[in-house]
């Protein structure tokens, strides 16, 4: 029997990386996401779903008797509103109480599996932001959800980590490193003087769903060339 895993925001960057090498490793792998995948991979089902809806998510799960690995990996930022209630309120809804919402959608499944969770915390949680405060505030608290859930859920043999990408060149860090004077100014802060790729995020995602992460659970992996210790 194959093992499952459940990605949301698996149609781009990271996600995507991380179903298609979930995939490689020989999971049946479902991405979740409101709109097309950025590329179609033959072998990864596709299913468009609303990450804030409690009938959309709990109707996805109920279809699933185990979950392998679920990774919460769907996210938002919003550079112009944050500030703004409305707009603070939403980035927290997708990126911090949707990671709940699925989590405990997929846990009764994740509980048959002995399975772990994977969340998506970020370097912008442990720095702090002018223009992103929701997004920074969503990613530390990702953080201690993680532990929290580690902890709960532990003695049913579900773990569940983080992780905190650093740099990563996607979509949405193409504009800082296509510039020139600001992409060298990211660089200086990192210690191994490289972007990374979504690869880099999705092998360190795919390690700690594995058997061999068996003993670890409740940590936030950073991935990120060293940035956060520079």
């Amino acid at each position: 029997m194959s093992k499952i895993a459940i990605i949301t925001g698996g149609g781009s960057g990271i996600g995507l990386a991380t179903a298609q090498r979930l995939l490689a490793d020989g999971y049946q792998v479902h991405t979740l996401g409101l709109g097309e995948p950025e590329a179609r991979v033959e072998g990864i089902h596709y299913q468009v779903l609303d990450v804030t809806s409690d009938a959309e998510v709990n109707g996805f799960f109920s279809r699933f008797e185990r979950v392998d690995a679920l990774v919460n990996a769907a996210g938002v930022i919003d550079h112009n509103r944050e500030w703004q209630i409305d707009g603070f309120n939403r980035v927290l809804d997708v990126n911090l109480t949707a990671v709940l919402r699925i989590s405990n959608a997929a846990l009764p499944g994740l509980k048959v599996a002995r399975g772990a969770v994977i969340n998506f915390a970020s370097m912008w949680g442990i720095f702090g932001s002018a223009k992103t405060p929701a997004y920074a505030s969503s990613k530390a608290a990702i953080s201690e959800l993680t532990r929290c859930q580690a902890v709960a859920w532990a003695a049913d043999g579900v773990r569940a980590n983080a992780v905190a990408p650093g740099w990563i060149l996607t979509q949405l860090s193409r504009r800082a490193y296509e510039d020139p004077t600001r992409s060298a100014g990211i660089l200086s802060r990192i210690p191994m003087n490289a972007w990374g790729q979504p690869e880099d995020v999705a092998n360190a995602i795919a390690f700690l769903a594995s058997d061999s992460a068996r003993y670890i659970t409740g940590t936030t992996l950073a991935v990120d060339g060293g940035y956060s210790i520079a």
